[in-house]
């Protein structure tokens, strides 16, 4: 353990954020790691409705969510990744929230038939390179529960993970429409009332409109320590929203905490394509050579690990938990 620094006057907060003593150091792996914890898709903050309200018949949300596809077509069509994807991030009053849109190839049958057990969301999100082990379980108070295990930077032992435990629920799950949510109320450091969902709407007999977001709350002091950090040593990552150009020319990238989100949701959604993009059965080494493959297409905003690296730690962990090939 580093030395314990005095941390005091003006500069106590960022003194706090870079001393490896105190529990507010919030290393680049971390800050990213605490956003992407989430993992998938909205929740009632997401759909822009309170927690409390009663959600919405399936047709009425599969209708609102082909609506939202024929909202954004303009902007899937000229989407700048390649394909047809639209990232939004916000800052909340009270955290952060990231969304994705995107039409996929696959149809909602088999999204269905991938995502609606809590087991399968274990296998996709152990794609992400931190997150290092998942459990599926009864929670106390009836229902299933995913418990993720996280680690603040990926050479960490899974020992040091912080665990995240989410209420699974598949919300719905019609011929025309798939809503999946989980809940956590309480994270590491502060932050609080995780929510997460996914949910998804036939195009077609071949494509489906899938939403996928994720929102979090952190309290004042976190969110002072992550914007200290993200001005200081974080000040070079960026998100994938253009906000400008450089002086070069290139496109100049948003950063700071909505950077922060962007990246993570695009870590993750990678994962769920991931996934539904491999044969069922198929060895997992293949599906995370694909999702590195996916993230290592943005580099500047994703690459953080070299692939033999990569490869060996995920393999590492399914020997250690008996997780199959």
């Amino acid at each position: 353990m580093a030395a314990i620094l005095p941390c005091r006057g003006a500069g106590r907060l960022l003194c706090m954020v870079w001393s490896m003593s105190s529990p507010f150091h919030l290393p680049a792996s971390w800050v990213r790691t605490l956003a992407g914890a989430v993992l998938l898709a909205a929740s009632a903050h997401a759909l822009g409705a309170s927690p409390d309200s009663a959600p919405a018949p399936a047709s009425a949300a599969a209708q609102a969510l082909r609506a939202t596809h024929q909202r954004m077509g303009a902007k899937l069509a000229q989407s700048g990744f390649g394909r047809p994807i639209q990232l939004d991030s916000m800052e909340t009053p009270n955290g952060l929230q990231g969304d994705i849109y995107a039409v996929v190839d696959h149809s909602l049958p088999e999204i269905s038939a991938a995502l609606k057990e809590p087991s399968r969301w274990c296998e996709l999100l152990t794609l992400h390179v931190n997150n290092r082990r998942c459990r599926t379980g009864s929670a106390p108070q009836g229902g299933e529960m995913l418990t993720l295990f996280v680690v603040r930077r990926y050479d960490k032992p899974v020992e040091q993970a912080f665990q995240l435990p989410f209420a699974y629920r598949v919300a719905s799950a019609t011929p025309e429409y798939l809503s999946v949510e989980m809940n956590a109320a309480n994270g590491p450091l502060g932050t609080s009332n995780y929510r997460v969902m996914l949910e998804a709407v036939a195009l077609d007999g071949q494509r489906s409109f899938l939403h996928f977001g994720y929102s979090y709350d952190h309290n004042m002091m976190v969110r002072m320590a992550t914007q200290a950090y993200l001005a200081t040593f974080g000040r070079n990552k960026v998100g994938f929203t253009v906000v400008g150009k450089e002086a070069d020319g290139q496109p100049d990238y948003i950063r700071g905490t909505r950077g922060l989100v962007e990246r993570n949701a695009m870590r993750y959604f990678l994962t769920l394509d991931a996934y539904l993009s491999s044969d069922a059965g198929a060895p997992a080494e293949r599906r995370e050579r694909s999702w590195f493959a996916a993230a290592e297409r943005y580099p500047r905003q994703l690459h953080e690990i070299e692939l033999d690296t990569y490869l060996a730690i995920k393999r590492e962990d399914r020997q250690r938990d008996g997780a199959g090939r």
